[in-house]
């Protein structure tokens, strides 16, 4: 844990959660591909939780730092999208390219966050241009979480793992999810 705490603790609870997840899956199904779909699986889940939370405080001052937010969001995807692409090699799944090209769009979207905020902090990005940037962030990267759970609720993904039960709760946390935000948005306009 000591060479882990120059990077943060929240980072390093990350991490440990993803480590906890493979731990999980391999215990449960050994080293087969069944175990790769459940670790990308629920690193797909933590990704969303941590969004999730993003989202939900960041408005909240002192709460969260928000720097170390969009990395730790972006870290926790990239170990994500590792999981998948490793996935999808191994699995020989055949990839929608409009779902590839989306997909592709949100990930470059969550890499650069954090590089963006840092340019905010610098003063290199004004406060304005800073918020139309965030705004198209959140907006695009929910949409992305509302178009993963859609079709598993639909039933017109077939092989993503995990039961209809637990798509319905995850897909209706999504859509939560945007009417909180969207009601503590027009609640901050309507106080100004």
């Amino acid at each position: 844990m000591a060479s882990l705490k120059g990077i943060g603790t929240v980072t390093a609870i990350g991490i440990l959660l993803e480590a906890a997840i493979i731990l999980f899956s391999v215990a449960v199904d050994g080293f087969t591909l069944e175990a790769l779909h459940t670790t990308t699986r629920y690193s797909g889940r933590l990704s969303l939780l941590a969004f999730s939370l993003i989202l939900l405080l960041y408005d909240k001052r002192g709460v969260i730092r928000i720097d170390r937010a969009f990395f730790i969001f972006a870290l926790l995807h990239g170990i994500h999208l590792i999981e998948l692409l490793f996935y999808v090699r191994i699995s020989g799944v055949e990839l929608i390219p409009l779902r590839v090209f989306g997909g592709f769009i949100a990930y470059a979207m969550i890499f650069a966050m954090p590089v963006i905020v840092l340019k905010k902090d610098r003063g290199e990005l004004s406060v304005k241009n800073f918020n139309r940037i965030e705004t198209v962030y959140f907006s695009y990267v929910w949409l992305i979480f509302f178009l993963t759970y859609l079709p598993r609720v639909m039933g017109t993904l077939p092989n993503v793992g995990g039961t209809f039960m637990e798509h319905v709760i995850l897909f209706s946390w999504v859509i939560l999810l945007g009417v909180i935000k969207m009601v503590s948005v027009i609640g901050a306009k309507m106080q100004l």
